[in-house]
């Protein structure tokens, strides 16, 4: 997949971990986890939206595009 999720790292960046995250921005662990895995098909604006604003940053932090 050219979409790479970078969600680990800002979590580790920000000394988070995924259930801290989960109920901050109301999101099953196991959606968290998919997500955070790289194996999610889509994520809502409003779920990155969420978790820009808990992690304190931008989308691009957590989502990369490689060729």
């Amino acid at each position: 997949m050219a979409i790479i999720v970078n969600l680990d790292v800002m979590m580790a960046t920000r000394k988070m971990s995924l259930t801290e995250l989960s109920e901050k921005v109301e999101i099953t662990m196991s959606n968290l986890s998919i997500l955070k895995k790289g194996k999610a098909k889509a994520i809502r604006f409003s779920t990155l939206e969420k978790i820009c604003e808990v992690l304190n940053c931008q989308p691009g932090d957590i989502l990369e595009y490689r060729a």
